[in-house]
């Protein structure tokens, strides 16, 4: 069974950065894309960054492109995001996103993704 933990989030200064993992406890999928997403209050849950199944393709969102990093390890079912220079719109839920057993390809839409992490709250004050 999958089962997606994550860690880091926090309070985090503006103009500091952040480091979120996430793994795949259950170790069902060794070979699917995953993905980084985030919700702020009152807004639509949307893609931050995503990598597909062997790491080689990776995506950013415009908001954070040139300041992230998404890697993974693909023995492990784990990913990494690293966010730098954080800013106060960067305040958000961040949800991890494992794409269900065949599904190799990055996906940007939230429907492409079978299983959610419970979410880890960063807050950058302004």
């Amino acid at each position: 069974q999958v089962r997606l933990v994550e860690f880091g989030g926090g309070l985090v200064q503006a103009g500091d950065s952040v480091s979120l993992s996430c793994t795949d406890s259950g170790r069902t999928f060794s070979n699917t894309a995953m993905g980084w997403f985030r919700q702020a209050p009152g807004k639509e849950r949307e893609c931050v960054a995503a990598i597909n199944w062997s790491g080689s393709t990776t995506y950013y969102a415009n908001p954070v492109k040139g300041r992230s990093t998404i890697t993974r390890d693909a023995d492990e079912n784990t990913v990494v995001l690293q966010i730098d220079n954080l800013k106060p719109e960067d305040t958000a839920v961040y949800y991890c996103a494992l794409r269900a057993s065949g599904g190799l390809a990055l996906a940007t839409e939230k429907t492409m993704y079978a299983y959610w992490g419970q979410g880890t709250q960063i807050t950058v004050p302004s």
